[in-house]
């Protein structure tokens, strides 16, 4: 993970010493970096911390110990049009709510432990019915729904419990996680469903070593997204589909990069889909199991789309990888092909990311 020196030469020369002995440093707030991604205190001991490792940091216990019982009470807590980063520290247990982050909140993160103990969990479906009789449709099923722009996470497990769905199903689409907000980055989470586990929906975001969990689509949207030495399992009965990317004009800046990950699971799915007429997918250096067709790539049943997607593999390994029999519009890219989609630079990681 590169150090960007120019950058912390900025946050040397920004930082502003009080006379009280706290320190803001003004230059983090656009660039989220480990610090926003951990909490040094124990939640249980919080009374011993000082005012300035207090300040900015909502603990969240259903025990009744912490500033609330739930994970929406926090973060209704944080003020409209917030601009310094809040923590909100989730400690370990199953919280059975459904979690709004809305776009006027900014500069949240969510913190909880590395055991996976710390869960928000939901449990709708596409087809279920709200208090209006109505079906609540795929993006509002989401048990945790983030609009907001600098999000962060580390150690969570979103969850939605909805029953698993049959290839071809209808309404049976139930997502855990929806990211709508720009410049996120989600480390070592879990995304845990079956149909559209996670709507990547738009903005740029970084998920890095995190666990994603689902059947069909699971992973799907118009954001432009980097996927880095993530975990993908797959739990398809039968025939799924990992990633389907809804880029719908060769002008959208958007799509999915996934590098260095592993899949594995059950069942036989399609690398990606194209939702998007120009649909764009690209897997590198990733651990591919024998789950994956040969085929590996589907056009959403519309050849037309075949002469416009960008669908694309390099340098991937396992059963999975053989590209003997592929579609004949996918893409064997060449080191100079990858290389833009290899690093944080393909989200613009320079101008928000110091890790």
């Amino acid at each position: 993970m590169a150090v960007y020196g120019a950058l912390t030469l900025l946050l040397v020369i920004s930082c502003v010493f009080l006379a009280s002995q706290t320190v803001f440093c003004y230059g983090l707030q656009n660039f989220i970096s480990w610090n926003d991604l951990r909490v040094n205190v124990d939640y249980k001991n919080s009374n011993s911390m000082n005012e300035g490792e207090r300040r900015g940091v909502l603990f969240v216990s259903k025990d009744g110990a912490g500033h609330s019982k739930t994970v929406q009470g926090a973060v209704d807590m944080v003020p409209a049009g917030n601009q310094h980063r809040i923590k909100i520290y989730i400690s370990p247990g199953v919280y059975r709510e459904k979690v709004l982050v809305p776009v006027t909140k900014p500069y949240i993160s969510f913190i909880g432990n590395k055991s996976g103990e710390t869960v928000i969990s939901w449990n709708l479906r596409a087809s279920d019915h709200d208090s209006a009789g109505q079906a609540v449709g795929t993006l509002a099923s989401a048990s945790v729904a983030i609009e907001a722009d600098y999000f962060c996470a580390n150690g969570i497990t979103f969850e939605n419990t909805a029953p698993g769905a049959q290839a071809g199903a209808s309404g049976m689409q139930a997502v855990a996680l929806r990211l709508a907000g720009d410049k996120a980055m989600l480390y070592q989470c879990r995304v845990l469903g079956h149909q559209d586990t996670l709507f990547d929906q738009t903005g740029r975001h970084f998920f890095y070593e995190c666990y994603i969990q689902g059947s069909i689509d699971f992973i799907f949207g118009s954001a432009k997204s980097l996927y880095q030495e993530c975990t993908l399992h797959v739990v398809a009965e039968t025939y799924g589909a990992i990633a389907a990317s809804q880029r719908n004009s060769p002008f959208d800046d958007s799509g999915f990069s996934f590098q260095g990950c592993k899949l594995y699971g059950t069942g036989m799915v399609y690398l990606g889909r194209a939702w998007g007429k120009y649909a764009r997918i690209v897997y590198s250096y990733c651990q591919l199991e024998g789950i994956i067709l040969s085929q590996g790539w589907n056009d959403w049943e519309d050849s037309t789309r075949q002469s416009t997607v960008w669908f694309g593999e390099f340098n991937c390994s396992g059963r999975g990888a053989d590209l003997s029999n592929r579609v004949p519009w996918a893409r064997s890219l060449t080191y100079q092909e990858a290389k833009p989609f290899l690093n944080q630079h393909y989200i613009d990681g320079h101008q928000w990311l110091s890790l």
